[in-house]
């Protein structure tokens, strides 16, 4: 059974045609939240930035939200195929045991215990980590505005709810009680100017803001604050004040407008310079999108609102790469894991690794068949998006 699925916007898939497809071709990389989903992509993520981006030099944005930001630092680390195999291991195996009475681990000892963790990963690394020197990490938060200004119990409740409510109008009416804040890092050669977003933000609310070693584990660890599981991050340096949640609230599949903003490149193509060299005019603006649904729903809040899932123009330049659901019923339980599995195996742990590691696995398929298809393309194999 093939495991793989390939989906091409319509800019995307005119490229494949003309051009085929080099890692030179990729201006981005994309990165969903999504929790325990994002697992089935270490086998991806490793051959991406262990085998196949290293053959090329160009630039590339990484741009994460939740476990996608922590996955896309970590492709920015020395040894990204060692530090991505950790991520996988550390995440699989993280715990937040019961005590007497509880049914669910309070959320302040989450985040405490996932602060300590985010610390022991990058140690010594986060100078290394912002001044890659091909890379540059775009990190998503949602900053809270109004009853979300701070976090304050049921003032909290009644702003999400008012949130939802907003969301179910119109998605800009978000923007209203949660904005977009991006964390980015430097750029090398002038390491006072921001690395520009690789995406159009006049869709939603949105804020740029400088990732530095002061903040990047504030920044990180709110991309990764789930409502009402983890506590919000407050008043990180150098952003505004207030508290961050989860990128994913805002930002949950990235559905953002990539077509017209990704550095023109010039690629290897039709035309020639001298010396006899070929190449094109056609930029190097694809965004391949590791991903594990073919759907990019705009934010968390959208989840059932299946008429906001369908692709729109602003992923015309994406590849994206996804499971095929057949495959996904192979897997334990017939899914891929999820966060009900906290609470399906609560004090099993040891279940709860088995059945991850299996998953993990079985998606090294994934990895292979992206390769096999990279050395001997086939079109007919590329669905529309």
């Amino acid at each position: 059974m093939k495991a793989l699925r390939l989906y091409a916007g319509p800019t995307a898939l005119t490229h494949l045609h003309r051009h085929g497809l080099q890692s030179q071709h990729i201006g981005a990389v994309a990165a969903a939240a999504g929790g325990p989903k994002g697992l089935i992509l270490g086998p991806l993520d490793r051959f991406i930035f262990g085998q196949w981006l290293p053959q090329s030099s160009q630039r590339v944005d990484l741009v994460g939200a939740s476990i996608g930001a922590w996955r896309m630092a970590t492709a920015c680390l020395p040894d990204p195929v060692a530090a991505l195999q950790r991520l996988e291991h550390d995440y699989i195996h993280q715990d937040y045991p019961l005590l007497p009475g509880e049914t669910r681990p309070p959320p302040e000892r989450v985040s405490a215990l996932f602060g300590q963790n985010l610390q022991a990963f990058y140690r010594g690394q986060i100078s290394q980590l912002l001044q890659h020197p091909r890379y540059r990490l775009h990190v998503l938060t949602s900053h809270g505005r109004g009853l979300l200004a701070r976090e304050q119990g049921w003032r909290t409740a009644l702003g999400y709810g008012g949130a939802f409510l907003s969301n179910l109008l119109a998605r800009r009416a978000l923007g209203a009680w949660l904005e977009r804040v991006v964390f980015s890092s430097p750029m090398p050669t002038a390491p006072a100017q921001l690395s520009r977003l690789p995406f159009d933000s006049r869709d939603y609310p949105t804020h740029q803001v400088g990732l530095t070693e002061g903040n990047f584990q504030a920044a990180l660890q709110a991309s990764c604050s789930i409502p009402f599981v983890l506590r919000a991050v407050h008043d990180i340096a150098g952003a505004p004040d207030g508290a961050y949640w989860d990128g994913g609230v805002t930002d949950y599949h990235l559905h953002l407008n990539w077509s017209n903003a990704i550095e023109k490149v010039a690629i290897e193509g039709d035309s020639t310079r001298a010396g006899g060299q070929k190449c094109s005019q056609e930029p190097a603006n694809l965004v391949l999108y590791p991903h594990f649904q073919q759907s990019v729903v705009p934010g968390w809040l959208d989840k059932h609102l299946r008429w906001r899932h369908p692709a729109t123009p602003f992923l015309d330049n994406m590849l994206l790469l996804a499971p095929d659901p057949d495959w996904v019923r192979t897997l334990p339980h017939g899914k891929l894991p999820d966060r009900t599995d906290f609470t399906h195996y609560g004090a099993d742990l040891a279940g709860r690794v088995k059945a991850w590691t299996t998953a993990v696995a079985a998606s090294t398929q994934l990895a292979d068949e992206l390769a096999a298809w990279l050395a001997r393309p086939d079109l007919s194999q590329v669905r529309t998006l």
